[in-house]
């Protein structure tokens, strides 16, 4: 007996916005760094930094689907989930993507962080390398690109789940463009929160990343 499907919304607008956003920056980032465009490199680092500040928010205060404790599991249950077949549907992130989705974040909080004390040792520093003696900076600094090509390994395995998830019939990219999902008839809706709410957080974090960052090297530009 064939199980009624129903579409229904499950993710809101901001982290949909987050999603593609960070994707264009890190593409913008990596271009940046290689021309070695370095004041653009900075902007793009200052903006990506207010997005995932405010992830980190939205993780905790957000819809359902985006809060932490939605997809956060134990170990067991991730193992569990990997070797189950055929494996239960998920309306947001499944416990395997729910563990790439914190350690994402985890590695662009650390390339973000190592980035504030970096130098290419010709003409940028990152603006608290004075905090640090200069081999530190030196260890920062390869530990800032080295990073980088770790998220790059992590983005690639990302697409690649993507790709078996569309191949198999769960186009999962469709849902992270629209926002709706094919579910079961009888799946709760999850609670989505205002846009409104979104805007006032990320407006706050920009309000505060430009005043200490952004705006000392925007007026170089």
């Amino acid at each position: 007996m064939s199980i009624e499907q129903r579409k229904i919304k499950v993710w809101d607008f901001p982290t949909r916005l987050f999603h593609w956003v960070m994707v264009a920056l890190l593409g913008g980032l990596w271009w940046t760094a290689d021309i070695g465009e370095m004041q653009w490199h900075q902007v793009l680092a200052y903006v990506l930094m207010t997005l995932i500040a405010f992830r980190l928010v939205w993780g905790f205060v957000g819809s359902d689907t985006a809060k932490f404790s939605h997809f956060f599991v134990s170990p067991k249950k991730v193992i569990q989930y990997a070797t189950s077949q055929p494996k239960p549907s998920s309306i947001g992130h499944n416990p395997l993507g729910g563990y790439m989705v914190f350690a994402l974040l985890g590695l662009l909080a650390l390339q973000l962080t190592t980035g504030l004390f970096a130098t290419d040792d010709i003409f940028t520093e990152g603006p608290l390398i004075h905090l640090v003696s200069s081999d530190t900076a030196s260890w920062l600094t390869w530990l800032h690109k080295t990073n980088f090509n770790i998220i790059l390994a992590l983005a690639a395995i990302h697409i690649l789940a993507v790709i078996i998830h569309v191949v198999k019939g769960d186009n999962i990219l469709k849902a992270m463009f629209s926002g709706y999902k094919q579910v079961g008839e009888h799946t709760a809706k999850p609670n989505l929160r205002s846009p409104w709410l979104a805007l006032v957080i990320i407006a706050v974090i920009f309000g505060f990343i430009w005043w200490l960052l952004l705006e000392p090297v925007v007026s170089f530009l």
